[in-house]
Parts: structure tokens; C-alpha cells; sequence
């Protein structure tokens, strides 16, 4: 062959393949949602914190097309746990189509005789009023001790029965155990300005300094006897099940306990670190496990919030992360510096994750559990 002929013949194959790209690009763009259809399409933030009354997280929420899932929390930071329970009955009643909420219960007491019945009676009134999930913090397994002093892990003995009330219940179980792995590296080496801000004003959460304490490894082990020990309970797992980090062990961890789902609350930016260094593999993270990832925020309005000033900051990030999920459009992330390639994943996929997956997960309770 000439060199002319070797050109021509060069020339003609990188055509191809740039229309064969160009061609792919389009496919994937033309079964992709756009930002404008963001209002349009049924979703669900399956992970937020809604404590208080008023009903501005619910107008945010209409404006967007998001129906939510509010999780009360034993957290010392937020209002008592029988004030969100108030919000969250107020707020159920205001749209109970819209609103949905989640209950939870203190380890107070936890291995004292009454304690159980006493927790588990707490879930079946809950139940009945409408809580469609049970919470349980990262107090187990961070903080809350037996009376030996011990801390308590997610598969304590003691854990045990009310787990299985809530299974009887019909409630789905919302786990957040350990933290991001971020959490046990030093602030220098945390791949996210976010986790690094957090652990700075939380160094009672950042473990790095507490070496004392259970490691990342115990933390994720403990839960998943936990969930292996529940096979029929409806799990999931809070801020990706503390498998941000590498989707690739999420994966596993996902094949190995088909009872398990994870929500990405407030780990959408690993998520982007991930994506940047291998956009196709995260991509296809996320179709592969379209039926088990829920999308959630983790966004809070608490009594003392501006409701105006909560509403943008809640659209903002709603239309962000649909930026990023459902579209091929680049967006600054500041806590990453750095321009991040949207994921364009199919709409059917977008279908699940913003909305399926959680009314699946998050059904009504069965009566008389």
C-alpha cells in the first residue's frame, strides 16, 4: 500500500470512528433527561430532616416536584425527638401525599429490663401514625455505651428483637452506621472540602483522632451481620451504607445482601470525585444498580432556619444533583475545584433512583404488626 493509500485509508477510519462516537454521544443524550425537564418528572428525596412546623420545605418540594421522606433523628444537634415527631405529624397532615416521615427511638435505658417493650411499643404507635421507616444514628457504634461501658454496635444481641419488630411492622429500617471513609484519614488527606469542613467543626466524629475507638472495618463489619442476621428487613443504608469512597465495594457489598439498598445523601460529591477520574465506571455503577440506589440529600430546615433563604439552598442542590445524574452537562463543584462531567444516565434508570426505589422501600405499614 502507498503512503497515500495508508493516509487515505487513515483518514477514513478516524471518520468513522468519530462518527461512531459522535453517534454514541447522541444516543445516550437523546434517552437523557435535560435540565428542562427537572420540574416536569416525579421525584423523591428519600433522605431529609424536616423539624419544624412550617410548611416551607413542603412548598419547595411542590415547586420541584418532590415528594420527601422526613427522617427524625437522635441527634443531639436537632430538636428533641418528640419535637420532630410533632413537625413531622404536622407537617404529614398539611400534604399526606407529599410528606412522608420516618420515626426513630432513643438508647437510653438499652439492656435495662422495660427497654425493648418499651422502644418496640414507641414503633407501632409510630407505625399507626404513619412512619413508614425507623431510623437508627451513628450513636451505635460512635457513642452510646451498655452498662459496662462498651460501645454498642449495630449487632448487639439487644438490637436484635427490635429489628425484628420492625420487620414485623412492615417498616423498612434506615441505617447509618460509622462515617464516610474520609473520617478516619486526617483533614489534608479527605478527598472532599465538605467531609474536611465537617470533621473540622465535628472532631468528636473525626475517628482519625480517636484511634481509640472502633476503625472504619469494624464499623461497616458490625453492620453487615447486622444485615445478614435480618435477610427479610427492608435496609437502608444512610449516605451510601459508608461506601462512598469506591463503587466498586459498594457493588459487593450490594451482590452480597439483596435485602439492602443504600440512598446517596449527602455523598453526591465522592460520588464526583469517583466520576472524574472514570466517568464510564461510575456511570455504569449506577445502571447496573439502577433498582438499589435511592436519591436523597440529607437537606435540613430546622426551627431557627429562613424559610426563603432554606428554599433556594434546597433547589440548588436539587437541580444540581439532577444536573449531575440526569444530564451530560458539566457544573462546577467547588468542594471538589473542579468541573465535573454529568453522568446523562437513561431516563428509566432516573426513573428509579429519583422516585421508584423509595415508594418500593417506603410503603405503608401493615396493619396490626
Amino acid at each position: 500500500m502507498t503512503a497515500l493509500l495508508r493516509n487515505v485509508a487513515w483518514f477514513l477510519t478516524a471518520c468513522l470512528a468519530s462518527l461512531s462516537t459522535a453517534a454514541a454521544d447522541q444516543a445516550i443524550a437523546g434517552d437523557a433527561y435535560s435540565m428542562a425537564d427537572f420540574a416536569k418528572v416525579r421525584k423523591y428525596d428519600a433522605h431529609v430532616h424536616s423539624n419544624s412546623k412550617s410548611e416551607a420545605f413542603l412548598e419547595q418540594a411542590r415547586a420541584d416536584g418532590f415528594e420527601l421522606m422526613s427522617i427524625n433523628v437522635d441527634y443531639p444537634a436537632f430538636p428533641s425527638v418528640a419535637l420532630q415527631r410533632e413537625a413531622a405529624l404536622a407537617l404529614l397532615k398539611a400534604d399526606p401525599q407529599r410528606f412522608h416521615w420516618a420515626t426513630t427511638f432513643s438508647m437510653r435505658g438499652f439492656g435495662t429490663p422495660g427497654w425493648t417493650q418499651q422502644v418496640n411499643a414507641g414503633l407501632a404507635r409510630d407505625a399507626k401514625l404513619g412512619a413508614r421507616a425507623v431510623k437508627i444514628w451513628k450513636n451505635v457504634g460512635m457513642v452510646e455505651k451498655d452498662v459496662d461501658g462498651k460501645l454498642i454496635m449495630l449487632d448487639a444481641p439487644g438490637l436484635s428483637p427490635v429489628a425484628d419488630k420492625i420487620g414485623a411492622l412492615g417498616l423498612a429500617l434506615i441505617g447509618h452506621q460509622g462515617e464516610p471513609h474520609n473520617c478516619w484519614l486526617p483533614l489534608e488527606q479527605m478527598t472532599t472540602d465538605n467531609d474536611r469542613e465537617y470533621f473540622r467543626n465535628h472532631p468528636e466524629y473525626h475517628m482519625y483522632l480517636h484511634p481509640d475507638q472502633p476503625g472504619y472495618e469494624d464499623q461497616i463489619a458490625a453492620r453487615d451481620r447486622f444485615v445478614a442476621a435480618h435477610p427479610q428487613l427492608r435496609f437502608v443504608g444512610a449516605h451510601m451504607g459508608s461506601l462512598e469512597y469506591d463503587v466498586d465495594r459498594l457493588a459487593a457489598f450490594l451482590d452480597r445482601y439483596p435485602n439492602a439498598n443504600v440512598d446517596l445523601a449527602a455523598r453526591m460529591s465522592q460520588v464526583q470525585y469517583q466520576s472524574m477520574r472514570d466517568r464510564e465506571k461510575v456511570r455504569d455503577f449506577f445502571i447496573r444498580y439502577q433498582d438499589r440506589l435511592l436519591y436523597g440529600t440529607d437537606l435540613t430546615f430546622g426551627p431557627d432556619a429562613d424559610p426563603a433563604e432554606f428554599k433556594r439552598e434546597a433547589h440548588a442542590v436539587w437541580t444540581a444533583d439532577w444536573r449531575y445524574l440526569a444530564t451530560g452537562e458539566p457544573q462546577r463543584v467547588e468542594v471538589l475545584h473542579a468541573e465535573v462531567p454529568g453522568l446523562a444516565l437513561p431516563r428509566a434508570v432516573i426513573d428509579k433512583i429519583y422516585y421508584a426505589n423509595a415508594v418500593r422501600e417506603f410503603v405503608p405499614a401493615k396493619a396490626g404488626g
